[in-house]
């Protein structure tokens, strides 16, 4: 492989079961965060074994990335049996990167229960690519990538909409309160990083798929702000103050013009809660019916019913060829 097409994939993970994790996030939580479900709530660390598919998402469908990184607390989702039954062959190394490697020299803000904290300091793995793409283990590929689906020269692909700032601004300060509280999501993060950086019209909403960053892009970034790594990174829970590292990122590249823009078609979100009669049926259709669809994102899976969770794991590991 030509050392500059080298690509690394991240994943961040939790397993929100482990009686440990819980016990220390339980020593944290303050009074009205218990009742926060975008705070606290038990399916942002839940795991249905998500991690599995993740992983072997990327073998099977981007078999030419030349390292995979677990992001973990102390933990250890022991894959090698995993790999080594439906990946035999694999020559992809798997490495575990702990929390306090992730936070060296910010020692005092671990532990952190926080996904925004921890997504602002990837860039710092040792032995970390510069080309990198970051997942949550909620998402999967789906069908097989080539190098420029994430990268094409020394620019990346970003796949997404672009938003008003006027308009979801406006929803976000009339968005009615709960438990005492605005709740805080993935669209108000992005609107802050778009803050930050003073843009004025327009933010880039990206989708819930892997995101292809730049090491050196965002280690500048924050070399220069090293007071905005260290907001970010304060808090161990999300924080209404908080911005999103990857719209930061792509905003910046945006601007430099490196950046290319891929619809959100490319994605099958699926949330499998609270739905009519016939929704997973209607989602799986769609994805055999587009052949442009790379990627899934499958939320809230543990709040599923447990047919309903069945039927997507055993539509996973048919496509993924998994014993």
């Amino acid at each position: 492989m030509n050392e500059k097409n080298n690509i690394d994939v991240v994943i961040a993970w939790v397993d929100g079961n482990d009686p440990k994790h819980r016990n220390k996030l339980q020593q944290f939580l303050k009074t009205e965060d218990r009742r926060s479900d975008d705070i606290s709530g038990s399916t942002r660390y839940a795991s249905e074994g998500e991690i599995y598919y993740c992983v072997a998402s990327v073998l099977r469908f981007a078999p030419f990335v030349r390292k995979i990184f677990i992001v973990t607390d102390n933990q250890n989702p022991d894959l090698d049996n995993f790999i080594q039954r439906n990946f035999s062959g694999n020559t992809v190394p798997v490495e575990i990167v702990d929390h306090k490697v992730l936070f060296g020299g910010y020692e005092q803000y671990l532990p952190t229960f926080n996904s925004l904290s921890i997504e602002t300091c990837l860039f710092r793995i040792p032995d970390l690519s510069e080309n990198f793409v970051y997942f949550n283990d909620d998402c999967f590929l789906v069908r097989p990538l080539s190098y420029s689906d994430w990268y094409v020269q020394d620019s990346v692909v970003a796949i997404g909409n672009w938003r008003s700032i006027f308009f979801d601004s406006l929803l976000r300060l009339i968005k009615p309160r709960k438990n005492g509280r605005k709740p805080f999501g993935f669209k108000d993060s992005m609107l802050n990083a778009a803050q930050i950086l003073d843009t004025r019209r327009s933010y880039f909403h990206i989708a819930h798929t892997p995101h292809p960053l730049k090491k050196s892009v965002l280690e500048q970034y924050f070399t220069q702000h090293e007071d905005q790594l260290i907001a970010n990174i304060s808090h161990k829970f999300r924080n209404e103050t908080q911005f999103n590292p990857q719209e930061l990122f792509y905003l910046l590249m945006f601007k430099a013009q490196k950046c290319i823009r891929k619809p959100a078609s490319r994605l099958l979100y699926m949330k499998p809660t609270g739905r009519r009669k016939g929704y997973i049926t209607r989602k799986l259709r769609q994805f055999e019916t587009s052949n442009e669809i790379l990627y899934c994102c499958i939320g809230s899976l543990d709040l599923a019913c447990g047919k309903d969770r069945t039927k997507l794991l055993d539509w996973l590991k048919n496509i993924l060829l998994l014993n």
